[in-house]
This record gives structure tokens, C-alpha cells and sequence, in this order.
């Protein structure tokens, strides 16, 4: 799917335009009380398959760098693609690269890095224009995205990071309703490219459901030759899906499969679109 789907302009396919440009400060803060906080232990215990919170907040000041770098300084330099490398495997091996390379520096002088060059990103992502053409994000299928899509899938994944340590050191999830609800609407603009394969007669409309205060309702359409979450929704859609806001976030970054989901949900309606929209995933994967 390009920026543009036939017969809809621009990027009105994807929704309502989000702002979370606000969220980057409070989001910073919370992320570095959690990590002045840790034990000399808890910077070991594993995050995620085969790295520490060590590692991981090492990945995120990866991430830090590349925003400012690329975006704010345009520096050019960085890692290339390898002959045949997908887009995927490219960000895997440079993030791998980063975190071996990182693994002499000291917790203490990691915080103290992370909050360093942390509040420059939230700076610099508060002052930026919604409506600008930024990086693509590829699971929207949509390349270039406008920077309001961009800087949100950053917010989702420094907020996701955050909540893979605080379950390593044995927290609950954050349930600020502050974060959540941006977080939960930007992971469901994954839904017309989750369902790019999908074919339905005109009309046809699958809902997503996410229960609570932080959840929503989100109504994709087939329109032309592609998904939209700009159609108003009809009284009756062919399938609704209907799931918490915890199995909603785990099952767009893989923390939990599809079939799990799916245990988890309440579908009425066409059950195989119903499977169809499970397959979300809202992150590089």
C-alpha cells in the first residue's frame, strides 16, 4: 500500500490524525524514575529473549541517537544494508550491532545518558509539524508517513520498552490512561494494512473493540483497493472483535500469538475476519 490509496486522498485512510507530541516528556520521566530506581540485580534480569534491561535501555538510547541524528541534525552516516537484506533484518542485526557494542558501558552511565539525550528527543519531537512527510512506517503500509504517524509509533515503542522492564523487575503494566489511549490508537492504525489481503464486498466492516477506559471502537472499510479507518461505521459490521486493553498491546508487539488473542476475545459475527484482524501486528517484526 502506498501514502495514497485510490480515490482517497492523502492520509485520511488512517484516521484521525493523533498528537503525542505532549506524551515524550512525561513518558522520559517516567522512564527514568523507573531506572534511578533499580537494583544493581535488575539491570540483569532478562527484558526480552536475550537481553537484560541493561540491554534494552542500551537499544533505546540506540533509538534516541537515531531520531535526533537523522531527523534534527541530518547527519547522513550509519550502518548500510547488506546485499538482499530486508528491511527487517537490517534494523534486527543494527540493533544487535549497537547493544554487543554497548554492553562495556556502566548502568549508571547509561541513565545518565539516557536522561541526557532523552529530554533533547521529547524537544525535539514537541516542536515538529504533525503534517509533515516523515519515515514510513511499514506496518501501516504507508511510506512516507506523515510525522504525526511517526513521531506516535516512536512514543508506542519507547512506552513499550518501558513496560518490557518494569515486567522484568516484576512491575505491572502502566495503566496511565495519559499514555494508554494514544498508545492503543496508534497500534490499531496497523488495521488496513493488517488487512491489505483481505478481500470483502463493498460495504463490508470489521470492528475492533478494545475494552476500558484507555479503549476505543475502530471501524476499517474496504474502499477501492485498500482498507480505510475514515468510513463512518455502520449499525451492523459483518464482525466485531471485541478484547482488553492488555491483550490488545501484547498481541500488536507479539508479546502474546495470535491464537492466544484470539482465546482471550469475543468475536461476533464473520469469525475469519474476525482472525484476519488478530494477525495486527504493530511493530517491526
Amino acid at each position: 500500500m502506498n501514502s495514497q490509496l485510490n480515490g482517497v486522498p492523502g492520509h485520511s485512510w488512517l484516521g484521525a490524525p493523533i498528537d503525542a507530541r505532549s506524551l515524550f516528556a512525561p513518558e522520559q520521566a517516567a522512564l527514568m524514575a523507573m531506572l534511578r530506581g533499580l537494583a544493581s540485580a535488575d539491570w540483569g534480569k532478562e527484558a526480552v529473549p536475550g537481553w537484560t534491561v541493561r540491554d534494552l535501555a542500551a537499544h533505546v538510547l540506540g533509538d534516541f541517537y537515531g531520531r535526533l541524528a537523522r531527523d534534527r541534525d541530518d547527519h547522513q552516516g550509519g550502518p548500510a544494508f547488506a546485499p538482499g537484506e530486508t528491511l527487517e533484518a537490517f534494523i534486527h542485526r543494527i540493533n544487535h550491532e549497537w547493544v554487543d557494542a554497548h554492553r562495556r558501558v556502566s548502568p549508571a552511565a547509561l541513565a545518565d545518558t539516557l536522561d541526557l539525550v532523552g529530554g533533547q528527543v521529547a524537544r525535539f519531537f514537541e516542536a515538529t509539524d504533525p503534517d509533515a512527510p516523515s519515515l514510513g512506517v511499514s506496518w501501516a503500509g504507508v511510506d512516507p508517513a506523515p510525522m504525526w504517524l511517526d513521531s506516535a509509533r516512536d512514543f508506542t515503542e519507547f512506552w513499550t520498552h518501558r513496560q518490557q522492564i518494569r515486567h522484568a523487575i516484576g512491575r505491572d503494566t502502566d495503566a496511565d490512561l495519559r499514555f494508554l489511549s494514544v498508545l492503543l490508537d496508534t497500534f490499531m492504525r496497523a488495521l488496513p494494512h493488517t488487512l491489505r489481503t483481505v478481500t470483502a464486498p463493498a460495504g463490508t466492516q470489521v470492528q475492533v473493540w478494545i475494552e476500558g477506559p484507555a479503549g476505543g471502537v475502530w471501524t476499517a472499510t474496504p474502499t477501492g483497493d485498500g482498507w480505510s479507518l475514515a468510513e463512518p461505521a455502520a449499525e451492523r459490521p459483518a464482525a466485531v472483535v471485541r478484547l482488553d486493553a492488555e491483550t490488545a498491546w501484547r498481541l500488536c508487539t507479539r508479546g502474546i500469538q495470535p491464537d492466544t488473542a484470539l482465546a482471550r476475545t469475543r468475536i461476533d459475527g464473520d469469525r475469519q475476519l474476525a482472525e484476519a484482524v488478530c494477525r495486527i501486528v504493530s511493530i517491526v517484526y
